[in-house]
């Protein structure tokens, strides 16, 4: 295995890494992909010269991580593979040093030496990964540009169809279908609900909406608009990339950036599909591991993208976030002024051309609440209660406090029947972010994470 404090940049130019390019499993694997796919999406144009971006933080990566974009390929894909370093992280866990980690230094490069067209990299202090992946696009040459979460793998034939979508359009961005990797055993599975659009709530939150019947598809493996990208993995043409202006450079380490680039390639001239023939298994890992920098704020990130991007409509984030109101952005005048230059459209454009089915599931403004207050049963006279209610314990029913103290009845026996018909702790003002759940009429009703999808967690009031 290989310890890897890496930005890992993988550059497509005409070569395999020594040894694949006859491998067995990589032809096995590619016939049963043909098998199953036929031929139905043929690539438009020249594909060969392509690149892609793949950050790696104190990830513990074994041979496949490093080789598994060139497995997955057609033989026809080959990489050229650029590793840039990062230096001057601070101490995590039992690493005092990393920077200076034996392992990293000719261990690795006499390592990647097997590899004909690799190059090492080092930056000289911590850059984060939204400007990582600046450095990375400023590396490559090739045409497209892939960027890739360090944590997840590509499936076969992953890449084809992205290339397809952009050989068709080079001002589409495009995104693979992102599978679930099982933290603790790696078993691989498709997100719930599988093909979805990437939408927000008015608290910034990403989300996934289900494909409108509008815009269904006769055959689901076909590609579909989506408004937002999850964020972590896209392919997009390098020079259209440059034209957008890149990453807005004042977004620190992580966090906002998918935003800023969902909304600028679309109200700038552009558009962004989701592919459902390209599969890419992401690990959602269970902690983050690396520590966030003093003073760096994801808050700020996302009041920069809303200065700049969202017009009048950042007003509803603000009210649901009112400390972001005097947080400073930075200074957002070059922003501003890329997005004059590019003549872009405004957000209501945006809401009401490209995310016009967002508000159904996330409105601007809440509508009010169908009821609150206590819920008692009237045979026992006890109350619901969440006193002792963990996520995905049973809710429990308890005396009524109601009258026997304001703030102990207020924080566990009070619940808001939203205009979504579901069922939250708190009162309308305060409401929670789990809601009653149960996966059947005969099962108990759990405290679950909000989904706003009805399902397990539709409520019908019946007077």
């Amino acid at each position: 295995t290989l310890l890897s404090t890496l930005v890992i940049i993988l550059l497509f130019h005409h070569r395999h890494p020594s040894g694949c390019e006859n491998s067995a499993e990589v032809k096995r694997k590619w016939k049963a992909f043909l098998l199953v796919t036929g031929a139905k999406h043929s690539a438009q144009g020249d594909l060969e010269n392509q690149n892609v971006i793949r950050i790696m933080f104190l990830f513990i990566s074994s041979l496949f991580l490093l080789v598994d974009l060139v497995s997955a390929d057609p033989p026809s894909i080959s990489h050229h593979l650029i590793l840039l370093k990062i230096c001057s992280y601070p101490p995590v866990h039992l690493f005092s040093s990393l920077c200076l980690a034996e392992h990293l230094k000719k261990p690795l490069e006499d390592y990647m030496a097997l590899f004909p067209s690799v190059r090492i990299l080092r930056t000289k202090k911590r850059e984060g990964l939204i400007r990582t992946r600046m450095l990375g696009a400023s590396a490559a040459t090739g045409d497209v540009i892939t960027f890739l979460d360090s944590h997840c793998e590509a499936n076969v034939n992953w890449l084809p169809p992205l290339l397809d979508r952009i050989a068709r359009n080079r001002k589409t961005i495009v995104c693979p279908m992102i599978d679930v990797i099982d933290h603790d055993d790696f078993r691989y599975e498709t997100q719930a609900g599988d093909a979805m659009r990437g939408a927000f709530d008015w608290e910034m939150y990403y989300k996934r909406i289900p494909i409108p019947p509008e815009l269904q598809k006769a055959d689901p493996s076909d590609p579909f608009e989506s408004p937002v990208m999850a964020g972590g993995l896209f392919a997009v043409d390098r020079k259209w990339f440059w034209e957008l202006g890149g990453y807005d450079p004042g977004l620190e380490i992580w966090g906002g950036e998918q935003y800023e680039i969902s909304f600028k390639v679309w109200m700038c001239g552009g558009r962004m599909e989701d592919i459902p023939c390209s599969r890419v298994g992401h690990i959602y890992r269970k902690y983050v591991p690396y520590k966030v920098p003093a003073g760096v704020s994801l808050a700020r990130n996302l009041k920069r993208v809303a200065e700049v991007w969202m017009d009048e409509y950042a007003e509803h984030i603000y009210q649901r976030r009112p400390e972001y109101r005097h947080l400073s952005a930075g200074d957002v005048a070059a922003q501003k002024k890329l997005r004059s230059s590019l003549n872009c459209k405004s957000f209501k454009w945006f809401m009401t051309k490209i995310a016009w089915d967002l508000p159904q599931f996330y409105p601007p403004v809440e509508p009010p609440a169908a009821a609150w207050g206590e819920i008692r049963n009237v045979g026992t006279g006890l109350c619901a209660d969440t006193k002792h209610g963990a996520l995905g314990s049973p809710l429990r029913l308890e005396s009524c406090i109601r009258g026997r103290g304001e703030a102990a009845w207020n924080n566990m026996q009070v619940f808001t029947f939203t205009w979504r018909e579901d069922i939250r702790p708190g009162d309308p003002q305060h409401t929670k972010k789990f809601c009653f759940d149960a996966v059947s009429h005969t099962s108990p009703v759990t405290l679950y994470d909000c989904h706003s999808m009805k399902g397990n967690q539709l409520w019908k009031y019946r007077k």
